[in-house]
């Protein structure tokens, strides 16, 4: 059953903060896998990266804000997790390629009885979207596509596994219980920021990794969530670490994982 949200300020009953980890981002695939770990419970963990007045983007794309360590983060919350979530507006404007790991990657995920590769999960509407794309056509395992039932007939049909939920908007919380019951119980997002709003909305965040890049970009680029208005969720801070100017951020939720349910 879905858990009532806990009142603005309050704590759960014999609640004891998480040890804060401070420090310099590991160097060592081992010791950034430790700062972002598997959880035992179901998890819906979000990475997203934003300039330090708030910018989620330079000229229309996150690769502006890049800089040191933030690519061995990507990767590594790519390899521990069991489905990539992103939505189809992002899947474009980004170039995603196929999900694909490094070898190294691999090997750790089948030592630990974990499929090769994640699964790739796009969030259309509109199913406005290229067969021909990297992420579709070079894909190592068939991505699936979430959808609703009054999308339009598309060819992304013949090269994605499409399941439609809900009447004309994409039912979220039905599509990562579908995720969690297949087995995809560590997910991961990528965005973007409309598909953040609709996942805080639909209250379905678990864990928010944030980095924060030491630059000024003004301007009118957008934050890194935005929709509905939502009650505010309290997020507990795991780690704050360093490498170079680069901050990394780990919030998780003040109360633990949700159970999702309909």
């Amino acid at each position: 059953m879905r858990l009532p949200a806990p009142r603005a300020g309050a704590r759960p009953a014999g609640h004891r903060p998480a040890r804060l980890m401070t420090g310099v981002l590991p160097a060592t695939a081992e010791g950034l896998r430790a700062c972002y770990p598997r959880n035992p419970e179901p998890t819906l963990r979000v990475n997203f990266i934003a300039s330090a007045d708030g910018a989620v983007a330079v000229d229309g794309l996150s690769g502006g804000l890049q800089g040191p360590g933030d690519r061995e983060v990507f990767d590594t919350l790519r390899t521990v997790c069991d489905g990539l979530i992103v939505a189809a507006g992002t899947l474009r404007a980004e170039r995603y390629d196929a999900l694909r790991l490094t070898p190294a990657a691999r090997e750790w995920r089948l030592a630990r009885g974990l499929p090769e590769f994640p699964l790739m999960v796009i969030v259309s509407g509109s199913l406005d979207l290229d067969p021909e794309q990297l992420v579709f056509s070079d894909a190592p395992i068939r991505p699936i596509v979430l959808t609703h039932r009054a999308a339009p007939p598309s060819p992304i049909r013949e090269v994605a596994e499409v399941i439609a939920l809900g009447d004309d908007t994409v039912n979220l919380v039905a599509g990562v219980m579908m995720l969690q019951q297949r087995g995809a119980t560590q997910l991961l997002c990528e965005g973007g920021p409309g598909l953040l709003g609709a996942l805080v909305a639909a209250d379905l965040v678990d864990e928010l990794c944030l980095t924060v890049a030491p630059l000024l970009v003004g301007g009118d680029a957008g934050r890194i969530a935005t929709g509905p208005p939502a009650p505010p969720v309290e997020m507990s801070l795991r780690h704050a670490l360093t490498r170079q100017d680069m901050l990394f951020l780990r919030y998780a939720r003040r109360t633990g994982p949700r159970v999702v349910d309909r």
